[in-house]
C-alpha cells in the first residue's frame, strides 16, 4: 500500500466520500477497499507517526509498517462499516493492538537485558514523561473494566489521534460529555501510572 499523495489533514477527502466507499465495501463492492486506500492512508500514517515517534531510540517499528499491518487487519476484519468516524475508531483499536503486541514481543526478547519500550504521553502533567506502553495498556484495560465509555474516549484520543469533536462523532455523544470523560480518564490514568512507576 503506497501513499498516493502528501495531502495535509485539512486537505483530506471529504468525510462523505470515505463514508460512501465504506458503505460500498460493507455492501460487497470488492474494489472499495482499494479505492479507499488513497483517501485514508495520509490520516492513518499521521496517526502511526504520532504513536511511533514517542518510542525510545532503536525501536524497529516504523509508521509505514504500522499502517500496512493495521490496514490488512481492517480489510480482514469483516466489520459492518458505518461511516468515516466508525472506520477511524476501529483503526485506533487496531493500532493500539499492533503497538502493544510489538511492545510485548520486544520486551520478551529484551527481558534479560532489562530494556523496555517507552512511550511519551501527556496524561495530567504539563510536560511529557516516559511511560511504559504496556503499563499504559494495562491501566487503560482497568479503566475499560470500570468504565468502558471513558476508555473508548482515551483509545480514540490517544491511539486514534482524534479531536474531541471527532471522538464525539465516533461515539455519537456530545462534545461536552466527551470533554468531561477525557478529563476524568486522564486523572484515572495518571493515578494508575503513578502507581506503576518504579
Amino acid at each position: 500500500m503506497a501513499q498516493r499523495d502528501g495531502r495535509a489533514r485539512g486537505e483530506l477527502a471529504a468525510p462523505g466520500q470515505i463514508s460512501q466507499l465504506l458503505r460500498a465495501w460493507r455492501d460487497g463492492d470488492s474494489d472499495a477497499p482499494q479505492r479507499l486506500i488513497p483517501l485514508v492512508y495520509p490520516e492513518l500514517h499521521r496517526l502511526a507517526q504520532q504513536r511511533v515517534k514517542h518510542e525510545r531510540a532503536g525501536n524497529s517499528l516504523q509508521p509505514t509498517a504500522v499502517v500496512h499491518e493495521a490496514y490488512l487487519r481492517l480489510v480482514g476484519a469483516g466489520v459492518n462499516w458505518q461511516d468515516r468516524a466508525h472506520f477511524f475508531a476501529v483503526a485506533a483499536q487496531t493500532m493500539r493492538r499492533i503497538l502493544v503486541d510489538h511492545a510485548r514481543t520486544r520486551l520478551a526478547k529484551k527481558r534479560e537485558g532489562g530494556q523496555h519500550l517507552s512511550l511519551l504521553v501527556t496524561i495530567e502533567a504539563s510536560e511529557p514523561r516516559g511511560v511504559e506502553l504496556l503499563d499504559l495498556d494495562a491501566a487503560l484495560t482497568r479503566l475499560a473494566e470500570a468504565d468502558p465509555e471513558r476508555a473508548r474516549v482515551v483509545e480514540l484520543r490517544f491511539f486514534g489521534g482524534l479531536t474531541i469533536e471527532e471522538t464525539a462523532e465516533a461515539l455519537g455523544r456530545s462534545t461536552a460529555t466527551v470533554k468531561r470523560d477525557w478529563t476524568f480518564a486522564k486523572a484515572f490514568l495518571h493515578r494508575e501510572l503513578e502507581g506503576a512507576a518504579p
